[in-house]
C-alpha cells in the first residue's frame, strides 16, 4: 500500500512528451533509482527502461518519454532492476498541458479590442483562452475567458498604454484531473491600435514631447526679450548717444567730384550758395518792400503835421533836444530795382543780396 502513496508529478506536453518526477530526497535518499514505463494494456506489457532521466543533486528524480498512447503504466525500481519500489497506471489524456497560443492576432476597433489565435487541431473544446492586460496605471492584471480561440473586450483608452498576454487552459474536471495551463505568450504593449516596444516608449515619447515644446517656448521667449531690449538699447543710444553723421555721405561731391579740395568745391559751389540763399531771402525783401511802400504812404500824409510839430517843438526845447528829435524824421525814398522786383528804400537802409 505504501508503494501506492509516493507522491508523483505527471505532464503530457500537449500530448507529445510525458514527464514523470519524484521527491528522490525524502522517498529514496541516497539511493539511484530506475525508471519503466509503457503504453501496452493486457498481459503482453512490453517495459521500456527510461534513457533520458532528471537529476536531483546528481541522483534520478524524474524521467522524459515520448507520449505513445491514452493508457500509461509506470514502475520504479531499485538500481538494477530487480525490485519494484512503485507503478501506478494512468490515463495520459487527463494530464495535458497545452501548449502556447500559435499566431496570436489583435484587432483594434475603437475602444474594442478582439484577440484570436490558431485553433489546435485536437480536443480544442476542452480549452479555454485566457486574456489578461493591464496598464501603466494598473497594479494587478485584468483577466477574460472564452472558449477557443477569440476573446474580446471593449472599454480601452486610447491615450493609455497597454500589456497583453495570453494562455490555452485545459478544462476541469472534464478533461483534466490537474488544472493545467499553457505558458504566457510573450507579452505585448499596444495603444490606441499601435504595437509599441514596450509602455516606457509611450512615457518617453510624452516626456520628449514636454521637453521639446518647453525648449521652443523658452526660446521664443528668449528671442522675445532680447528683441524688445534690442529696441530699447537703440532707443537710449540714439537719446544719450546720438549719431554723428559721416561727411562723406553729406559732401560727397567733394570726396568723389574733387577728390578732398575745398577749395576747389567751394570755388565751383559759391553759385549754387548764392542763389539757394537768395531764394530763401527774396520772399524777405519782397515784404520788407511792400512794408516800407506802407510806411512811405502813411509817412506822405502825415509829414507836413510831424514836420510843424517837430520845429515847433524844437523851439521851446534846446537844441540838443531838437536835433535828437530831427533825426528821426524820414529821409526821401528811392525806389531799387533787382530782379523784375522793385524794392522801396531810404537812406538808412540796405537790402542784403
Amino acid at each position: 500500500g505504501w508503494k501506492d502513496a509516493i507522491n508523483t508529478t505527471i505532464i503530457n506536453f500537449n500530448n507529445e512528451e510525458m514527464q514523470i518526477t519524484w521527491a528522490t530526497g525524502e522517498l529514496f535518499p541516497n539511493e539511484n533509482v530506475s525508471f519503466f514505463y509503457t503504453f501496452d494494456e493486457g498481459k503482453r506489457k512490453v517495459w521500456k527502461p527510461c534513457t533520458t532521466y532528471l537529476l536531483d543533486q546528481d541522483y534520478n528524480s524524474g524521467c522524459l518519454f515520448k507520449t505513445e498512447g491514452p493508457t500509461l503504466a509506470i514502475s520504479i525500481r531499485n538500481s538494477n532492476g530487480s525490485e519494484e519500489l512503485f507503478s501506478k497506471k494512468l490515463k495520459s489524456d487527463f494530464y495535458i498541458k497545452p501548449s502556447r497560443p500559435e499566431n496570436v492576432t489583435f484587432f483594434w476597433k475603437e475602444d474594442t479590442v478582439t484577440v484570436s489565435c490558431n485553433k489546435p487541431k485536437k480536443a480544442a473544446w476542452c480549452l479555454r483562452f485566457e486574456l489578461q492586460y493591464k496598464s501603466k496605471f494598473d497594479e494587478e492584471w485584468q483577466s477574460r475567458t472564452s472558449k477557443c480561440c477569440s476573446v474580446g473586450e471593449q472599454g480601452f483608452d486610447p491615450r493609455k498604454c497597454y500589456s497583453f498576454r495570453v494562455r490555452l487552459r485545459r478544462l476541469v474536471p472534464y478533461c483534466n484531473v490537474v488544472n493545467y495551463s499553457s505558458d504566457w505568450e510573450a507579452e505585448t504593449f499596444w495603444m490606441n491600435g499601435t504595437l509599441l516596444d514596450s509602455c516606457d516608449d509611450d512615457i518617453t515619447s510624452q516626456s520628449n514631447t514636454v521637453i521639446v515644446l518647453s525648449c521652443s517656448l523658452a526660446v521664443l521667449l528668449m528671442m522675445l526679450i532680447l528683441l524688445i531690449l534690442l529696441c530699447k538699447w537703440q532707443r537710449l543710444q540714439m537719446s544719450v548717444l546720438p549719431a554723428i553723421p559721416d561727411p562723406k555721405y553729406l559732401f560727397s561731391d567733394l570726396f568723389n567730384d574733387h577728390n578732398g579740395n575745398l577749395q576747389e568745391w567751394l570755388d565751383k559751389n559759391d553759385h549754387v550758395m548764392l542763389q539757394t540763399k537768395l531764394e530763401y531771402e527774396e520772399p524777405e525783401s519782397i515784404t520788407e518792400a511792400e512794408s516800407q511802400q506802407e510806411d512811405g504812404k502813411n509817412s506822405d500824409k502825415q509829414g507836413p503835421l510831424e514836420k510843424i510839430f517837430t520845429f515847433s517843438g524844437a523851439a521851446e526845447n534846446n537844441d540838443g533836444k531838437a536835433a535828437e528829435i530831427a533825426c528821426l524824421i524820414p529821409t526821401p525814398n528811392t525806389m531799387t530795382s533787382f530782379a523784375g522786383f522793385h524794392i522801396l528804400r531810404n537812406d538808412d537802409m540796405y537790402v542784403m543780396l
